[in-house]
């Protein structure tokens, strides 16, 4: 028999019983849709971490002394740069830099009258393009100028925590390279929110050449961030910063817990995928079952007729194909549809900072993100469980001996 035929028997098989068949698609198209829903979130929840990383605190690439660790916040000289400033010159002439400045860092301690929090304070230059985000989270009092003394600028949620406002004194304590605390009244400037409330809970901004004072360090920096036109573009500026004593680390080097956890959780996300996709399996394969046995007198009959089994077990696969193919259509329209919206929307998560790490830093809005090559390989595995659970009721209608299946009738 022609394989066209078989294609229109099957067809016509599976429109017998219209509702099972309705249902059967329907769950094959929520099934394909659950899943690119979720694989929306997982990629924008990724990508949006990565980049708020990115924007806010990595750069795409830094520049540190070889000794510099990270978590230590050291402000010892030989972990600090000597001429940070020349380095950033030398890097913001580069045609695929896009912005470039030093940066010192801190640990310190934010003092009010009834509180007290740690923080991470910034020394920044206030005029470069590097720190443009917390000039746009701008949302009280007035942004840092690089002359500015005695003044600091703090993120909304650690104000509110506080109960501080624009124009109100606090205390900063920090360390100091020779071991000692330096401490300093300070007035808060202004208050910036970035929407990553792990991030505006710790940061303090007071200008370069004030921290640098404050800390004892001299004209050193911890390291120079760089912003980059193309990210992609990264590897090659390393190779050309490289120099005597200095480390240059690229986005992926900076990000390298966030990207090792997500390595780790696709695992989980797989084993997710595969469940779901039994399920829709198993639905199909129940129903084309269900129809081997209201139909076995009539494929008796066809084997009488002269059909071959394997002919009779392709013209059940048909059906599941057909099932397949029609319910991820209808799938893939509902779960784009559904990415989409949340790509522009998004899910509010308000502030998870207490319960993820702080190299995540998840904004307080969860935006989807549509991988169309993601969406096409979750498609088309789809399909295939799919069609090996479809082998069962296909081996089954396979087997049927015509005469006692013509007695079955």
């Amino acid at each position: 028999m022609a394989l066209g035929r078989l294609w229109v028997i099957a067809f016509r098989d599976l429109g017998r019983n219209r509702r099972r068949s309705a249902l059967s698609l329907i769950a094959v198209a929520l099934g394909v849709a659950l899943l690119i829903v979720l694989s929306g979130i997982i990629a924008g929840s990724v990508e949006g971490s990565l980049q708020n990383n990115i924007r806010l605190q990595t750069g795409h690439l830094q520049v540190r002394a070889a000794s510099y660790e990270e978590e230590k916040y050291s402000l010892l000289r030989r972990d600090l740069l000597e001429a940070p400033a020349a380095l950033a010159a030398r890097a913001a002439s580069m045609s695929e830099v896009a912005a470039a400045a030093p940066v010192l860092w801190a640990s310190g301690f934010l003092n009010t009258a009834r509180d007290v929090a740690g923080v991470r304070l910034y020394g920044i230059d206030p005029a470069s393009a590097v720190h443009e985000p917390i000039r746009a989270g701008l949302v009280a009092g007035e942004y840092l100028t690089p002359g500015a003394r005695g003044e600091i600028m703090i993120g909304r949620l650690l104000a509110e925590d506080l109960g501080l406002q624009v124009g109100r004194r606090v205390t900063l304590s920090v360390p100091n390279p020779d071991g000692g605390l330096n401490e300093g009244v300070f007035t808060v400037r202004g208050l910036f929110a970035t929407d990553v409330p792990g991030y505006d809970e710790l940061a303090v901004f007071m200008p370069l050449a004030q921290a640098q004072a404050f800390t004892g360090v001299g004209e050193r920096a911890s390291a120079v961030v760089i912003l980059l036109h193309r990210q992609e573009d990264a590897d090659r500026i390393a190779a050309r910063l490289v120099g005597p004593g200095l480390a240059v680390l690229t986005w992926r080097d900076l990000n390298a817990l966030l990207l090792e956890a997500v390595e780790s959780a696709m695992a989980f996300y797989a084993l997710m995928d595969l469940i779901v996709m039994l399920v829709v399996a198993v639905v199909v394969a129940n129903t084309l079952l269900m129809s081997v046995f209201e139909r076995t007198r009539e494929m008796g009959i066809l084997a009488a007729l002269g059909m071959k089994a394997r002919q009779i077990m392709l013209m059940v696969l048909l059906g599941a194909v057909i099932l397949g193919l029609a319910g991820i259509a209808l799938g893939l329209l509902l779960g784009s549809g559904a990415v989409a919206y949340l790509a522009r929307q998004g899910i509010y998560i308000g502030n998870l900072s207490d319960v993820t790490s702080n190299f995540i830093a998840y904004g307080s809005v969860l935006y989807a993100r549509f991988v169309p090559g993601e969406v096409l390989a979750l498609a088309g595995w789809t399909l295939v469980v799919i069609l090996v659970g479809s082998l069962y009721p296909a081996w089954v209608a396979a087997r049927l001996q015509p005469v006692r299946a013509l007695r079955a009738g």
